[in-house]
Parts: C-alpha cells; sequence; structure tokens
C-alpha cells in the first residue's frame, strides 16, 4: 500500500488531516472529491518566507497569549473550565449566557478579571447573536459548549415535543447562528469549536433527542468546515462529564449513576470539566485540524 491509498483510507475521525476526508486537502495530491472553496488555496505554504509561523504553533499556551476568544455556556460546566484555563493563557475571554446570575457567579469565581468580561445572549435567537457580533470587533477562535436539555430525558410517550424543539435550538439552531454571525468577524487563522457527546455513538433510551442532536452536529462540522474554509470548524465529543447537567439527566441518582458508569470505563473514572477544556484548547491550537470531531470519552465508545 502506497502513502496515496494509506491516506485515502485513513479511519473517519483521524483528527490530523487538514480537512482531507471532506475534501478540502485533497489539493496535496492532485484530486479534488467535494467543490471547495478556493480561498484555501491561497494558504502560504508552512515552509514559505512569509509563513507566519505563529500561525502553526503547536506549543498550547504561547499562541493564546492575548487572543479574544469567545466562550458560550461559559458560566458553568465544561464552558467556565475552558474559561479558566484560557485565563490562566493569557487569552482575553468574553463568556456568554442568557442567566446575568449565572454569569456574575462565574465573573466572581474566575481569576485575572482584566482579561474576562461577560454578556447577556440567547444565542438560539438570531436578533441576540447578531448583536453579539455587531460590536465586539474581532476574534480568534469560538467555543459552544451550550446545551439546554432539561426535560428531555424522556421516552416517546411521555415527550414533550417542545422541549425536544428547545434541544434542537440550543444544539443545532445555537451554533448555526454562531458561524453565520461570527465567522466574518474572526481573524485569519480562526476556528470554531463546538461540543458534541457520547449519546450520539452510543444511544440510549429515553435519550433519542440528545442522541439525534450531537449525531447532527457532526453532520454540520463536516459541512462548515468547506464551507466556511479557511476558518477550521471542529467539535469535541465529551463522554459523561460530572458537571451541572447530570442534575437533569439523572437527578438525585447522579452520584450512583456515574459511579456505575466509571467503574465501566477503560480509564475507570468520570470525566471533569478540565478534561474537556484540555481537549478544546488542543483543538483551537492545531492549525491542521478541521472538519474532526475530537472523542474525549474516557474509552465510553469501547464499552
Amino acid at each position: 500500500m502506497d502513502w496515496r491509498h494509506a491516506c485515502t483510507h485513513a479511519p473517519p475521525t483521524c483528527p490530523f488531516d487538514g480537512g482531507r476526508r471532506i475534501g478540502i486537502s485533497d489539493r496535496i495530491i492532485g484530486i479534488s472529491r467535494f467543490p471547495v472553496n478556493r480561498r484555501a488555496a491561497t494558504l502560504p505554504r508552512i515552509d514559505s518566507p512569509e509563513t507566519d509561523h505563529e500561525t502553526f504553533s503547536m506549543s498550547i499556551g504561547s499562541e493564546f497569549s492575548s487572543q479574544r476568544i469567545l466562550i458560550v455556556g461559559g458560566s458553568s460546566g465544561m464552558g467556565l473550565a475552558l474559561a479558566e484555563k484560557l485565563l490562566a493563557l493569557s487569552a482575553e475571554v468574553t463568556i456568554v449566557g442568557r442567566s446575568t446570575g449565572k454569569l456574575a457567579a462565574a465573573e466572581a469565581r474566575l481569576a485575572h478579571r482584566d482579561r474576562l468580561r461577560t454578556l447577556a445572549a440567547d444565542v438560539t435567537q438570531e436578533g441576540d447573536v447578531a448583536r453579539l457580533f455587531s460590536s465586539a470587533g474581532k476574534w480568534h477562535h469560538i467555543v459552544t459548549t451550550a446545551a439546554d436539555i432539561a426535560g428531555v430525558y424522556e421516552l416517546l410517550p411521555s415527550m414533550n415535543i417542545e422541549t425536544a424543539r428547545r434541544v434542537l435550538d440550543s444544539k443545532i439552531i445555537g451554533p448555526l447562528l454562531l458561524a453565520k454571525y461570527g465567522a466574518p468577524r474572526l481573524e485569519p487563522g480562526g476556528s470554531i469549536t463546538f461540543t458534541s457527546g457520547i449519546a450520539a455513538y452510543r444511544p440510549a433510551a429515553r435519550g433519542s433527542v440528545v442522541a439525534a442532536v450531537n449525531g447532527a452536529l457532526q453532520s454540520l462540522v463536516y459541512a462548515l468546515a468547506i464551507e466556511l474554509a479557511p476558518i477550521r470548524v471542529n467539535a469535541v465529543s465529551p463522554g459523561w462529564v460530572d458537571t451541572p447537567i447530570w442534575q437533569h439527566v439523572a437527578g438525585e441518582r447522579k452520584a450512583d449513576v456515574l459511579g456505575e458508569m466509571a467503574r465501566r470505563l477503560p480509564v475507570s473514572r468520570i470525566g471533569r470539566p478540565s478534561d474537556i477544556a484540555d481537549a478544546i484548547t488542543a483543538v483551537m491550537a492545531n492549525g491542521f485540524m478541521t472538519g474532526t470531531v475530537m472523542h474525549v470519552d474516557g474509552g465510553q465508545r469501547l464499552v
């Protein structure tokens, strides 16, 4: 098998291919399987004298200094952990959420408040998203970890369809609007990162809606990585992570449910918000990653 055959048959979740699985980087061997936004072809080669090598830095940390990063859902859970990490790396962070109370609590908890900003907005509402980007200047990265899944874990006979629509709004419409209005405001080399989830790959009874939206988000990542190129579009797919969202899933049984899963996982523990923050940071830093879903699930897809 020569190298071209090996690349063609790379695993579908292999992240370090510059988008080749979805057609963007087939120009390397002179073919193109999909229509591609040819702006990508104008990027300088990495070994070109005019290349800004900071763009290609893989030293996670230094490249975030003074970068402006927007985190939707940054007032709790994984988004809050990401804000904390990026502030420690000298980034300028803006966290967005619907609840002014949660935003105030997050601001009180986080250090480096001179580089922190909070904004109240509902990203499922197009007017809110348009206003969010109309006066906020340029961004280096946009991330969303937001998910409104309260009340949706029900068997079909008991499911409230309006609740299901609310989940669709938070996990699909919200990311679409962020891409629509955010992409024109991104600096060169910028990225958009969504948050999918294990439910798409290990669905369970009562979880049909969450499985569906997380699966759809993967396809959205593929499509937007082509449409918005050379802007990079990716998703991180967490497994079971100990965040407040579990109150909506398991209620008073949260500790027992998470403990049982921890005993099944190859890593013998449940995820922490910091695990997902580390993964999102790595995705943002990797200039050769696009159209990819990075799985951070402790091996849950294997058991």
